[in-house]
């Protein structure tokens, strides 16, 4: 991980320490650093009290999947506290760190407290990404209480799952979500989407999963369009894609929602970056996101 080592002032020796031994980037403390860390690092060290540390990070949080990992190491070196993204590399770096200058690693998450699994490190473990993020705080709760099964489906495939199931997916970066009329042709799914990847320079085999509302989970020319481009689709629930706020107007408020097409992804996207709004092709609309 890109990581920037933050130290106050009478502590920049310490600093310097950790940033050589990680192969980081010092950054003097300055009242921006830590907007600035923000915006260009993966991971953040803070050799500071947790206190300095939180106050400087907490306007600057949006989700666990977008903000960078940030450890606290003790102004005497002793420990490396994970404060910010214990599954997304801060418990990771705080043992590193404790390895390299024998600070004790204090990792609070209770997955790892405990002995547990988490969703996110069975993803790591195959080398796939969560499609759905939201469903970890489901699924992550269930793993503290006992075993979760976990299944491979080889693709194309299509996946009916619940908010408490969480979708792994192999390779790609970017969401396509997909609205269409009732009994839209399979051919034309296909081609409105080949379109849009064309417009936004995306190539099929970039894209980590395709996802529509749970009201069209009967519409075959959705399904094996999809399927098709040898992709894996996402039915989401009305909640969900209600919970997102769409920058363009739609007309699915006829069936009860705010959106298909963008919320889609807006929900599943890991940095909720639209960057293609929706378009229209004919009977469907498509929207591309990462």
């Amino acid at each position: 991980m890109k990581t920037a080592v933050i130290a106050l002032k009478r502590f920049e020796e310490e600093g310097r320490r950790v940033a050589d031994v990680l192969g980081g980037e010092f950054l003097p403390y300055f009242p921006e650093v830590f907007e600035e860390a923000f915006a260009a690092y993966e991971a953040v060290v803070a050799v500071m009290s947790a206190g300095i540390a939180v106050r400087k990070c907490a306007p600057l949080l949006t989700t666990k999947w977008r903000d960078p990992a940030v450890v606290v190491v003790s102004p005497d070196l002793r420990f490396a506290v994970p404060v910010l993204g214990g599954h997304h590399g801060a418990n990771d770096l705080a043992r590193e760190i404790g390895k390299k200058i024998g600070a004790v690693p204090v990792i609070s998450t209770a997955t790892e407290a405990l002995g547990r699994p988490c969703v996110e490190g069975v993803a790591a473990s195959v080398g796939a990404e969560i499609a759905n993020p939201d469903s970890t705080l489901p699924v992550n709760a269930a793993m503290l209480d006992g075993e979760v099964p976990v299944y491979t489906v080889g693709g194309p495939a299509i996946v009916v799952a619940s908010s408490a199931v969480s979708v792994l997916v192999e390779g790609g970066e970017y969401v396509v979500g997909i609205g269409c009329r009732r009994g839209t042709a399979t051919e034309s799914v296909v081609a409105a989407v080949r379109a849009a990847l064309r417009t936004a320079g995306i190539g099929p085999e970039e894209v980590l999963v395709y996802a529509t509302t749970a009201k069209k989970s009967d519409e075959p020319g959705l399904r094996d369009g999809v399927a098709a481009l040898g992709g894996v689709l996402l039915y989401l629930s009305a909640e969900t894609l209600n919970a997102r706020t769409p920058p363009s107007p739609s007309r699915a408020g006829l069936i009860g929602l705010v959106g298909v097409a963008e919320p889609a992804v807006l929900a599943l996207a890991r940095r909720g970056e639209l960057i293609l709004k929706k378009k229209v092709y004919g009977d469907v609309t498509v929207a591309i996101g990462r």
